[in-house]
This record gives structure tokens, C-alpha cells and sequence, in this order.
């Protein structure tokens, strides 16, 4: 039965990854709409690969619950919106890496002033894409998931924890409540919003709601201890970036503070937090809970 469960999970997650794919290209403007150059630095790094794990939790919690709502310019809104921040890391000015997934990051492809604008760019697409997709058909709902997204990705929440990671470098402060801000901030605040944005979309209650957002707490912070891990032991070919580049820079994280076998606990520790909210929400679950299984086991 767990074999039978473990090829289902495989099945739907790749069958997800793969509308996700078609999903931007229906959504995004292509690379010949001028300026050319500046949607071809969008798709990019759009369609560079990766997990697509924010755009599959916006459709495993759509899929919890029975709906008519298409899900997918939702899914691709979070997808541009992580992608923007995965550029303006990369630059520079922040954690100057070569490499992202595999492929030269976006200034090295093209420059720094194009990467930098092609983040603008799909920052702000992603709120165009919410309000153009949801706004006559079910504005209610619509106004709650342009919420949902800017509140995660503002000053006080992502933002902002990449502002406290960026200070922790420069003062060498490594406190476990300032480790804590930046992972429940920098990472876990959007996973949480893909995950309660999916749930959104079927017309659940608040207390749905509520209860899909402490699954998406624990499964983000577990996503960053691990993300923590993989960069003090894997290399730069199985993660598809600099490995060990936390410790270059300085980084306050899970390792750093607390060693290897603390951090793996810890992240057990989330993803089975997670795992018990989500079977405490119900619905089609099955999928969400292999997911967060998967996640702790992953190797990049």
C-alpha cells in the first residue's frame, strides 16, 4: 500500500510541476512582447526548474476541498513572486551566487540591471495576476488572496526577515529568537500564504483557514532547517547552487546555532507538527501529508 500511495504522490506532484510549467507560459507575457529582453530575464528564471513547491501547495490546498475555482494564476502569482526574490538574492549587492537551480543566476545571464528589473517585474505580475484572474468572478476572495500574498512578502514578514538576515551578517548577532524571525519570516510566511491561498479558493472557513496556515508555519520553518542543512553537507551539483555559502557569509542558521543532529531533530520535529495539522483539517489530504513527508527527505 505505501508503494502504491508513494507512485500516486509521485504522479500528482509531476502532474502539478507540469501545469504549473504551462500555466506561465499561458500567463506570463512571452519573450517577444517589448521589451524582449526584460520578459526573456522573467522567463528565465521562471522556467529555470526547481521544486515548484509554493505553486503545488497553493493546488494541494485547493484540492482538499471540493470547488469550482481555478487554482493555477494563484499557483504561478506565488511561483513570480518567489522567483522575484530568488533574483534579487542572487545579485550582488546580497549573496552574489553564479548559480540558481542548476543554471547561471539572472545577472549572469543577462546583467544586474536587467535581473533587477526582471524581479520588479514579477513582483508586481503577481498581484496583476490575482486581480485580473479572481477580481469579477469572486472579488471577495480575490481582495483576501492580493492580501494574503502582500502581507507575507512585505517589510514585516518576508522582507523583512531577509532585512534581519542581512543585519545578522553585519553585527554577528546569534540568538535563537533573532534565528527564529528570520526563518518564520523570510521562508515560512510564504509557504504558509501558498498553502492558505490553495484553501482559500474552496470557500473554506476561518477556521480552515487558520487551521491551513499552522500547517504552512511548520512545514516552512521545517523547509528552512533543512535548507540549513543541505548547505552545510551537500555540494553545489546535487543543490544546483553554492553549497557551504551560508558559512562564507556569516549566516545565523539552524546548523550554525544548534549543530547538525539538533537541526535534523528539528526539522523531524516541524514536519511532524505539520503533518498532524494537516490531518486535524481533513478533506483530500493525502497528497499534502506525502508532500510534507517528502520535503523532510529531500536532497536539495
Amino acid at each position: 500500500m505505501q508503494d502504491k500511495a508513494s507512485s500516486d504522490f509521485k504522479a500528482t506532484l509531476k502532474g502539478w510541476q507540469q501545469r504549473t510549467d504551462a500555466a506561465i507560459d499561458a500567463l506570463l507575457p512571452s519573450p517577444q512582447t517589448r521589451p524582449g529582453v526584460l520578459h526573456q530575464a522573467m522567463l528565465y528564471s521562471l522556467k529555470a526548474g526547481g521544486k515548484r513547491l509554493r505553486p503545488v501547495l497553493v493546488l494541494a490546498g485547493h484540492a482538499l476541498f471540493p470547488n469550482a475555482n481555478d487554482p493555477l494564476p494563484a499557483a504561478v502569482a506565488v511561483e513570480c513572486l518567489h522567483t522575484y526574490t530568488l533574483i534579487h538574492d542572487d545579485l550582488p549587492c546580497m549573496d552574489d551566487s553564479d548559480l540558481r537551480r542548476g543554471h547561471a543566476t539572472c545577472h549572469k545571464q543577462f546583467d544586474e540591471e536587467t535581473a533587477l528589473l526582471a524581479g520588479d517585474s514579477l513582483l508586481t505580475y503577481a498581484f496583476y495576476l490575482l486581480a485580473d484572474a479572481y477580481g469579477k468572478s469572486i472579488p471577495a476572495i480575490a481582495i483576501q488572496l492580493v492580501r494574503d500574498l502582500a502581507d507575507a512578502s512585505g517589510s514585516q514578514k518576508l522582507v523583512g526577515g531577509q532585512m534581519e538576515d542581512l543585519l545578522g551578517e553585519r553585527t554577528n548577532e546569534r540568538t535563537p529568537e533573532k534565528l527564529d524571525y528570520i526563518h518564520h519570516n523570510k521562508t515560512a510566511e510564504l509557504i504558509m500564504a501558498a498553502l492558505v491561498m490553495g484553501v482559500r479558493l474552496t470557500g473554506a472557513n476561518e477556521a480552515q483557514i487558520a487551521q491551513a496556515a499552522d500547517i504552512g508555519k511548520h512545514m516552512g520553518l521545517a523547509f528552512q532547517v533543512i535548507d540549513d542543512i543541505l548547505d552545510a553537507t551537500s555540494d553545489a551539483a546535487t543543490l544546483g547552487k553554492p553549497s557551504g555559502n551560508d558559512e562564507k557569509l556569516g549566516k545565523l542558521t539552524y546548523v550554525s546555532l544548534y549543530g547538525l543532529a539538533e537541526s535534523r531533530k528539528r526539522a523531524h520535529e516541524l514536519s511532524e507538527k505539520a503533518v498532524s495539522a494537516a490531518r486535524a483539517l481533513g478533506g483530500n489530504n493525502t497528497f499534502l501529508i506525502d508532500l510534507i513527508r517528502s520535503m523532510e527527505n529531500r536532497m536539495s
